[in-house]
């Protein structure tokens, strides 16, 4: 029994005075207790979803934006892609290396192997955590000399960097079929995307003067997990997944920038950025179009060599996947999966086995 109701069962016979004072007491007890279970059952279903990391992410004071600096494209072949606007010229230094210190995740739902770290943004003025899980053979002997496939994980909005470790379980998942040798062993990285102080969708996009949400997960924490383990660097060994809104940005991610990841999984998520209410890209016509996945694919200089697995029920991703498939072509490859179910992590977290089993088709283990 709250704590709350006990309050008021003892306290409701011992109120004294008129009887308007006595009405008010017990009226403002019976909102107390209503405030306080209502309060109860969301902190219940953010601990069982992680849908919120902190109290900073629920009311919106949380904001991880130090800067907004202008950044120098990754590859001269694709200034400004997926932003709406041109990456400024000139030669791009090399950042300096980001060395991290790491420890463990201070959540209960989190499993002990999950290592979390700091990360300041060199490129995109961005701040915040990242999560990093490493496969059971990153510290055996015989993989010593070993470069590891990565996954970088995105949750939706609004979402938690631990939601894919705590709700959806990737990595305890994961480990005993990679121990199997079914599933490659990827590193897997979870960044903060909830970049905004005021509760708004940064859309993984660089948006000019707000937040340069792109370059931190496509530039900031690849570099910074290349910087601190073994880590493949080449393209064809990086993948990138979400579901909801983390889903739309795997999609747009990785059609946009094939330089960096080879494979993108998309669990129930859409097209038009405005299909999230709150998202800053949504508002912008010239964002919206230039985020489109359906756009990028058919104004690409050329087709990005990028596999795309596309889940959803109909109504909740299956058409944008199918969308996307019409306007395709080689190399670009998409499989689009109907499910059955609601919109939530039950469904998604049931499809982690075979949907990494899928990227180990794309992006096999080396041998």
């Amino acid at each position: 029994m709250p704590i709350s109701i006990a309050v008021a069962m003892l306290l409701w016979g011992k109120v004294r005075g008129p009887e308007p004072v006595r009405i008010l007491s017990r009226l403002a007890m019976i909102v107390f207790c209503q405030v306080t279970a209502v309060v109860m059952v969301f902190v219940m279903v953010n601990n069982a979803n992680l849908i919120y990391g902190s109290w900073d992410d629920l009311l919106g004071t949380g904001n991880h934006v130090r800067a907004v600096p202008s950044v120098p494209p990754a590859d001269p072949a694709a200034p400004g892609a997926a932003t709406g606007t041109p990456a400024p010229a000139g030669d791009a230094k090399p950042p300096a290396k980001a060395l991290q210190s790491f420890k463990g995740v201070d959540d209960p739902k989190v499993p002990n192997d999950v290592q979390k770290t700091e990360l300041k943004g060199q490129l995109s003025g961005v701040d915040g955590e990242v999560l990093v899980w490493l496969p059971p053979q990153y510290h055996d002997p015989a993989f010593k000399d070993r470069k590891f496939p990565v996954v970088e994980l995105i949750p939706g909005f609004p979402g938690s960097s631990s939601t894919w470790y705590g709700t959806l379980k990737v990595s305890e998942q994961l480990k005993p079929l990679m121990q199997q040798g079914k599933v490659a062993p990827f590193i897997l990285v979870s960044p903060r995307t909830l970049l905004l102080g005021n509760s708004t969708d940064a859309g993984c996009t660089d948006v000019p003067g707000k937040v340069n949400a792109d370059t931190w997960l496509t530039r900031d924490v690849p570099q910074m997990v290349l910087d601190n383990f073994r880590a493949d660097p080449s393209p064809d060994r990086w993948g990138v997944a979400g579901y909801s809104a983390g889903a739309h940005c795997a999609t747009k991610l990785s059609l946009a920038h094939p330089n960096r990841y080879r494979a993108g999984v998309s669990l129930s998520g859409y097209n038009d950025p405005a299909v999230e209410k709150d998202s800053l890209v949504g508002k912008d016509a010239k964002l919206r179009e230039a985020n489109n996945p359906v756009n990028i694919v058919k104004t690409a200089a050329q087709p990005p060599k990028v596999a795309l697995y596309i889940s959803g029920n109909k109504g909740d991703g299956y058409e944008d996947g199918q969308a996307i498939a019409a306007v395709a072509k080689a190399p670009t490859t998409i499989q689009v999966q109907e499910t059955t179910g609601p919109h939530s992590s039950d469904v998604w977290k049931n499809m982690v086995p075979g949907v990494f089993e899928w990227l180990t088709s794309v992006i096999p283990a080396q041998p």
